[in-house]
């Protein structure tokens, strides 16, 4: 099974493109799922699905076409089926501080619940290869990074929390009950914990396994835009997952001849440029601004004709590794990139705010650093093979 991330800064237009690219995966005869994992979901508003009959409100996957099946978490039916243990008990204790019962249970919905009840779907479905290509359309950049943060967050809370905290709560719990404005949690708490954590377990390395996931990144042709794709990037780069499409949406087209957009369009084409220099050599896509509003399947037929012009197929692995990693060894911090016709002397670095600029020649590449590295300098450099290794320090 292949999962595509699309993946960008809200109002981009990636529910449009990941919808698109879900019909045209289905045209090509694969047994596509798109998921919104967006708690804000549009992905039915994008079909134009309108009154027609659409099992949104049971969270269960619905066709709309030969083919594809379309899917959006339903947070309180995901509590009902996976969380009752765990809502229950924190409902009861926010009853406590005076909130009613209805404010109670839209507190206790916690950020992260829809994504993670997002990640047993996906495991649950590569586990019985019910889809042959799974399209995820995410939430906003930063919800994102969290989503696919939370299998390893998880499993370090596992092994080196969860065990302790049970067995503590287990022998203070009946004192602790007496004398507690509230009761502690109960086994049933854990057990709901350890069968949540069951069943997104293998998860992480999925995401990380660049034949079977790859994100996909959807960005506009603005200034401010580009920056939260160049740190969307450096991130999804820092956990491990490939990163092997920029879509730059909305474009002016050619046929617009006002003197209003003339500076836009001047604009478009600078940030445009600066993106392909920026994710060099990772193919950028470009999508132009449509008439009118891209909503139901033909006009998602459109779309996906377009980002899709060359005949591709939008399930290819076409990368399966990243441009460049970020690891800690003894202390010091590196950058590796991979630098398959650098030659020893012809390279030039220098930090610049959160970069480090990279430069072979006449050309030049800028590396968005993690906020743990920003304040760092390059303090040397070496080829490891065709890998180059740059060491940053204070």
């Amino acid at each position: 099974m292949r999962i595509l991330l699309y993946s960008g800064k809200g109002g981009v237009g990636k529910t449009s493109v990941a919808a698109a690219t879900g019909v045209r995966l289905a045209r090509l005869g694969y047994k596509t799922l798109v998921m919104s994992v967006d708690p804000a979901h549009s992905l039915a508003d994008s079909f134009d699905l309108g009154g027609q009959l659409f099992h949104g409100a049971t969270g269960q996957p619905s066709k709309v076409a030969e083919g594809l099946w379309i899917q959006e978490v339903n947070i309180q039916k995901e509590i009902a089926r996976h969380w009752q243990s765990i809502s229950s008990y924190i409902t009861s204790l926010l009853r406590t501080t005076g909130l009613g019962d209805v404010e109670a249970e839209e507190m206790a919905i916690f950020p992260g619940m829809e994504e993670l009840s997002a990640l047993m779907y996906v495991n649950q479905y590569r586990k019985t290869a019910e889809f042959d290509v799974v399209v995820l359309d995410c939430a906003p950049t930063a919800e994102s990074l969290r989503f696919i943060s939370l299998p390893t967050t998880l499993d370090w809370y596992m092994k080196h929390v969860f065990s302790w905290e049970r067995k503590l709560l287990k022998a203070i719990r009946p004192l602790a009950n007496r004398v507690a404005p509230v009761e502690m949690p109960g086994e049933k708490y854990f057990d709901n914990i350890q069968d949540l954590f069951g069943k997104i377990e293998g998860i992480d390395t999925v995401l990380e396994d660049g034949n079977i996931s790859s994100v996909r990144l959807v960005t506009n042709a603005e200034k401010m835009v580009l920056r939260e794709t160049q740190r969307a990037f450096v991130y999804f780069s820092l956990h491990g997952l490939t990163v092997d499409q920029i879509v730059v949406n909305r474009l002016f087209p050619a046929e617009i001849h006002d003197d209003f957009f003339e500076s836009w369009r001047a604009t478009q084409g600078q940030v445009l440029a600066e993106i392909e220099s920026y994710f060099s050599p990772i193919p950028v896509s470009r999508v132009p601004l449509f008439r009118s509003e891209v909503l139901g399947l033909e006009r998602l037929g459109l779309l996906s004709d377009i980002l899709y012009a060359k005949g591709e197929d939008p399930a290819a692995v076409t990368r399966t590794e990243r441009p460049y990693s970020f690891v800690r060894q003894d202390g010091n911090y590196q950058v590796r990139l991979r630098m398959p016709f650098a030659q020893k002397g012809e390279i030039g670095l220098f930090a610049k705010d959160d970069e480090l600029v990279v430069e072979i020649g006449t050309l030049r590449r800028h590396i968005g650093l993690p906020t743990s590295m920003s304040g760092l300098q390059p303090a040397g450099a070496h080829l490891e093979g065709d890998m180059l290794v740059v060491e940053m320090r204070s």
